[in-house]
């Protein structure tokens, strides 16, 4: 009796793990793939989290690709979009430019909105050479080891990752993969008019 109910809890377990694996974003199904892109990339999920349910605000700090230390609480009152990014990843290259545009189009309508990359698994001189030769003008954190991603709470699993914090440092939304310019001004906006 004991051997047919480990057989059946065996074949479950089989068959819930290929299930889980099945879809060709997973970990497994990536890290089975042999394609060697050493990351787990999102599918471009949105979520818009209600303002009941941010939970607490991030505490964020760091030194930025350049040498300037920067804390969150520099953007205090301001909407704030944090994207986790390295060159080394190509839907974050291929982003790059749909981010800055956001900048550009949110800066010159003069919105409280701060931007800030979150550089991961390169130097600061290979991250900076990279925002240069994209003219990527608003800046980036360094490389700290992952200890800014941690600060994340978990919310940037896959690279790239877009937040979008509310003026009181609160997630209110993300995107899990690479985000277009319509996408994130959408989502900036719509946090803005929370406040007004």
């Amino acid at each position: 009796m004991k051997r047919a109910a480990a057989a059946v809890v065996a074949v479950a377990l089989s068959l819930g793990l290929s299930a889980c694996s099945s879809d060709s974003n997973s970990i497994a199904a990536q890290a089975k793939s042999g394609s060697g892109k050493s990351f787990i990339s999102g599918d471009g999920t949105i979520e818009q989290l209600p303002v009941a349910d941010r939970g607490k605000p991030l505490t964020l700090s760091g030194t930025t690709v350049t040498g300037k230390k920067w804390s969150l609480s520099q953007a205090a009152g301001k909407v704030v979009v944090l994207n986790t990014w390295g060159s080394w990843c190509p839907p974050c290259v291929d982003e790059a430019p749909h981010l800055q545009k956001a900048w550009t189009k949110l800066s010159k309508q003069d919105k409280p909105v701060a931007f800030m990359g979150i550089n991961y698994r390169e130097s600061a001189e290979t991250a900076e050479a990279f925002l240069r030769s994209r003219k990527i003008t608003y800046p980036s954190l360094a490389d700290d080891g992952g200890q800014t991603l941690l600060a994340l709470r978990g919310k940037a699993s896959v690279t790239p990752t877009t937040l979008v914090l509310d003026e009181k440092g609160r997630i209110a939304a993300r995107v899990s993969g690479p985000v277009s310019t319509a996408t994130l001004t959408g989502l900036v906006n719509t946090v803005l008019r929370e406040s007004a």
